[in-house]
């Protein structure tokens, strides 16, 4: 197995700012990934000339510098791993990592020194104060005895270094500035449009920048020159090229993505969108000889190509550059039979194509996300309508891309594209299939596949309490009587709808006249709006005998390997970390769980109780098992529905109705309980309405003193029955 070291938090110096990004050190080459465009660089050891250990910006960075004489540092190393690098390429690479010392004396004198393409600037022999990249080197003027350099800018810097200025004195009548300037000039990254270009193409179709150029292809850069700009790509700016199908199928976008991008004022433009038609055809000659097509370019150009204009652009920037073309996943397809997608990104309609390894939005503005970038996937409801919905792409920098108006018909296509590549799908339901782990994955909340199936230590605390809970059952007794519509609305239709209603409302409405409708109405609402106390016992009575009560035998479900292990250190933990409040204890338990090494001790406890329990229910479910004692709650209340039974009413030996059903109740079957529960609620009701009216119609005497005797009935009940003043409180 080849040895190789592996640094993820490394960076790399680019245009005067270092990238973060990935560095792995193998025997036969350095591999540097970009955490920001993605861009893979590699170094091969048989091209390496020299290696550096340097101090720069409070780290230490390795230094290579290769036999070309192009310089690359990379950073994010401390001290202790000087010992470690330099034992690596000692062994592998068979260079030595030499320590490099910077000069700190502050002089602006001293020797510039040419060493490749870095111009160094030496105090001292040996003692060098700063050295440039003259690849970042744009332009270079002399005026005298001065040299003036100036560099690329770098938009994403925090800062940058604009320009530079030497001052070369003039030795024995030698004008050394102008030859201090051609030597710079020499290697540095400056274009200039010297020679015939390889290929040029008129009129072509530009969507960023919009506008139509002629487009001229050299060997180290692109010249877009239209009727009121000219751009200069250099080709090595170009990360990924890009050969994407139009919704039509009858056009061709060819999309080049830059890093850095080109720049018309304060507009960035990060991608160059180029629209062909697939009819257009074209004929060229190269402008390169038959030995440069060969040795430069290993045959892979001919001197004549003919052919579909966007394949004669994309085989030659595939050759210069040395990209790959990126086509959509041949695994996509939509409705509409077209590897493409119709959507909305903030105000503007585009077209979003899912790729091998992420997806691209073309064109306002163009998107480029790499799975790697991609934390979740979320599909959203669009805004009040039910014919679409919206595509959210959330990444590492906390952003999120919304992709809005896509077609429902798509949903199921898009949905089996983003399973297949493996993101992670916040809303992702019950349905679908997938392996059982997927399956349970979703169950506890799209758990990321690439955790360990470690429990979470406060999602665990809340299922066993959830779980205690059910198994206690709820003892409480009280009764959301504040919002309970299908009792409310069952009470109303009997009041206003009954057809035993007496007829001395309607007699009333007769004698005050013409008022009597308008009348009733009022008076149906005033009912209404007050029921009757008897009803409210006879309705908390009836879901007093609906709650069922608990089963004190019914053997309790055995606890998890990590409960039985938090429940026994428990005190610890809270005794080692004291300051930690009850949930922090639990989500540290977990933490702890996770480190721990004899699991499997717990686990034999976990199926020990587990094989318990199982027994104890196989007894339970045969009947054999011993009742428990009655708790001192049942006690208490059977004491008091028997010292109800004897306590003597106040008229001798006479019971009111209402307790004479709950007495009858207590001690028949359930289905004669009900039925004298239906009559009891039948006739207090009755009751009730002649009252009302009585009361209304202004009744004899007689009838008035009935009610009163069945008023001092009501509270005679309430005295002798314990249960219903209970409830009445």
């Amino acid at each position: 197995m080849t040895d190789y070291l592996e640094y993820n938090d490394a960076s790399k110096e680019e245009r005067g700012s270092m990238i973060s990004g990935r560095l792995k050190l193998t025997g036969n080459q350095i591999i540097f990934k970009s955490g920001k465009t993605g861009k893979v660089e590699t170094l091969a050891a048989n091209d390496i000339d020299s290696l550096g250990w340097q101090r720069m910006a409070g780290e230490r960075i390795v230094r290579v510098m290769n036999k070309s004489g192009q310089m690359s540092r990379f950073g994010g190393f401390v001290e202790s791993d000087y010992e470690k690098l330099k034992k690596f390429f000692d062994k592998n690479y068979e260079l030595e990592l030499q320590p490099r010392d910077n000069c700190l004396r502050g002089w602006n004198w001293g020797t510039a020194d040419f060493d490749g393409n870095v111009l160094g600037f030496d105090i001292k022999k040996n003692e060098r104060a700063f050295e440039v990249p003259l690849l970042n080197v744009s332009h270079c003027t002399t005026a005298k005895n001065e040299v003036t350099l100036e560099f690329h800018q770098n938009d994403e810097a925090p800062n940058s270094l604009m320009e530079m200025r030497f001052h070369i004195p003039t030795i024995d009548g030698v004008d050394t500035a102008q030859s201090f300037m051609e030597q710079i000039l020499s290697m540095a990254n400056i274009i200039q449009a010297t020679g015939d270009a390889v290929v040029t193409f008129k009129e072509i179709q530009c969507l960023t920048p919009r506008g139509r150029y002629d487009i001229k292809i050299f060997p180290t850069f692109i010249q877009l020159h239209g009727k009121t700009f000219d751009y200069k790509i250099p080709i090595t700016s170009v990360l990924r090229l890009f050969q994407l199908p139009h919704k039509d199928s009858r056009q061709v976008f060819f999309v080049m993505s830059l890093d850095p991008p080109i720049k018309q004022g304060q507009t960035r433009y990060h991608f160059l969108i180029l629209l062909f038609s697939k009819e257009d055809e074209l004929a060229v000659d190269l402008g390169m000889s038959e030995r440069d097509l060969k040795e430069k370019y290993e045959g892979k150009l001919q001197q004549q190509m003919s052919g579909p204009v966007y394949e004669l652009l994309a085989k030659i920037m595939r050759v210069l550059v040395q990209r790959k073309i990126t086509l959509p996943d041949p695994t996509f397809c939509s409705v509409k039979d077209v590897p493409v997608i119709t959507c909305s990104y903030r105000a503007s309609a585009g077209l979003l194509y899912p790729l091998d390894r992420g997806f691209i939005y073309l064109h306002k503005p163009p998107i480029h996300i790499r799975f790697e970038e991609i934390i979740s996937i979320n599909f959203a409801r669009s805004g009040g309508s039910t014919r679409s919905f919206d595509f959210e792409v959330e990444t590492k920098s906390a952003f999120v891309h919304t992709f809005s108006s896509i077609e429902k018909e798509e949903y199921s296509k898009l949905f089996d594209f983003v399973s297949k590549k493996n993101l992670k799908i916040k809303n992702r339901g019950m349905e679908g299939g997938g392996s059982e782990k997927s399956r349970k994955a979703r169950d506890e909340g799209m758990v990321d596949s690439d955790l360990e199936d470690e429990p979470d230590a406060y999602l665990q605390r809340v299922r066993e309490e959830g779980r205690i809970r059910t198994e206690a059952g709820d003892d409480s007794d009280e009764s959301d009587e504040s919002f309970n519509p299908d009792k409310e609305s069952d009470g109303s239709v009997a009041e206003e709808f009954d057809s035993n209603a007496s007829a001395s409302s309607s007699e009333d409405s007769d004698e005050e006249g013409g008022g009597g409708s308008s009348h009733k109405k009022k008076k149906k609402e005033k009912e209404r709006e007050k029921p009757k106390k008897k009803e409210k016992k006879e309705k908390k009575r009836k879901e007093k005998s609906s709650k069922k009560d608990k089963d004190e035998n019914k053997p309790k479900r055995p606890m998890s390997a990590y409960m039985l292990w938090f429940n026994d250190n428990r005190d610890k933990i809270r005794e080692k970390y004291p300051k930690l409040s009850f949930t922090e204890i639990a989500k540290k338990g977990g933490e702890l769980w996770k480190e721990l090494k004899d699991k499997p001790k717990w686990d034999e406890k976990a199926a020990e109780a587990k094989k318990q329990y199982e027994k104890a229910m196989e007894s339970y479910n045969a009947g054999d098992f011993k009742p428990k004692s009655p708790t001192k709650k049942s006690s208490s209340s059977a004491a008091a529905s028997k010292s109800a039974n004897k306590s003597p009413t106040k008229s001798g030996s006479f019971k009111s109705k209402e307790y004479i059903s709950d007495s009858d109740s207590s001690s028949s079957d359930d289905s004669d309980r009900k039925e004298s529960s239906k009559k009891s609620s039948s006739k207090s009701s009755s009751k009730s309405k002649d009252k009302s009216s009585s009361k209304d119609s202004k009744k004899p005497k007689k009838e008035e003193s009935d009610v009163e005797m069945e008023e001092e009935e009501e509270e005679e009940s309430a005295v002798e029955t314990p249960e219903s003043s209970d409830e009445s409180d």
